[in-house]
């Protein structure tokens, strides 16, 4: 097991602070415990909090047959969503555990190389990896595989999650309208970093309109974080595992000095989430 330190993931990773907390919130019903009437999830009488404030056993005559769909946000009130659930996962993420797939490929020599591994992260400060398998040329898991995993280690060394905050201080927004990416209506928001700083971005950004939870993130490093890379473009996928956010594929393309264009897809599945609510429990069981 390599254990390299801080939390979740580097510039390739973690280009820009949105691997973040995101709350679920949802009305339907389900079940109760041990049978009877189902349960019904009541939102927040005030709205800006998106989250679950109560759950109360349903009258007989009160049953829902589906989930009632939920309001569509205002662009500006999901912007504002977003910014909770980041702050809420940044709290309520104990650990989690992910399988990962690194395919690296550059195009102007024909190499690559490919990469299995499992990761886990403990809160706050461990990420720890285990290689399983590897093919490909040796000068792409040195020079490319490898310094991606150490690009997280010296990213989160030095991380101030405020400094790469997607929010005001950091960035002008930009409204451009709703767009649908697969089945999900995104609000979509241009950004321009108000700095030129190692860790921002100029693209856009794509959030649910219906729970403000992170889709999509696109665009170019403001600043390079190396001498030796001219410029970073990157697309990232998020999907949600159960009240958390994650990214599920980030492809970036790097223009290097030294050995041309670096084409890069990283693929995280079978995450596990555990919430600092079951830590607790799991340690008063003890």
């Amino acid at each position: 097991m390599n254990r390299l330190a801080p939390k979740l993931f580097g510039l390739f990773f973690l280009l820009t602070g949105l691997v973040s907390a995101q709350t679920a919130w949802s009305m339907g019903a389900q079940p109760a415990d041990g049978g009877g009437a189902p349960l019904m999830y009541l939102a927040a009488a005030d709205a800006s909090l998106p989250d679950v404030l109560s759950v109360l056993p349903a009258q007989a005559p009160i049953s829902l047959v589906a989930p009632a769909r939920l309001p569509r946000m205002a662009p500006d009130f999901a912007l504002r969503v977003y910014e909770n659930r980041v702050a809420l996962q940044t709290t309520q993420l104990s650990s989690y555990s992910a399988a990962t797939s690194i395919l690296a490929q550059l195009p102007d020599t024909q190499q690559y190389g490919q990469c299995d591994l499992q990761r886990h992260y403990a809160a706050p400060h461990t990420l720890e990896f285990k290689s399983v398998h590897f093919v490909g040329d040796g000068f792409v898991k040195s020079n490319v595989i490898l310094r991606l995993l150490q690009s997280e280690v010296d990213h989160l060394q030095k991380d101030d999650p405020g400094l790469n905050a997607i929010d005001p201080a950091n960035y002008k927004f930009s409204y451009k309208g709703t767009t649908q990416l697969g089945s999900r209506e995104v609000h979509v928001f241009q950004l321009k970093p108000r700095k030129k700083r190692t860790g921002l971005f100029k693209g856009r950004i794509y959030l649910d309109a219906y729970t403000g939870s992170m889709v999509r993130s696109e665009g170019r490093l403001a600043k390079s974080p190396s001498l030796f890379i001219k410029k970073i473009e990157f697309v990232q996928d998020y999907a949600d595992f159960g009240s958390f956010t994650f990214p599920v594929h980030i492809h970036s393309e790097a223009q290097t000095r030294l050995i041309g264009r670096a084409v890069v897809d990283v693929i995280h599945r079978d995450y596990q989430p555990v919430s600092t609510m079951q830590t607790a429990q799991l340690t008063t069981l003890r």
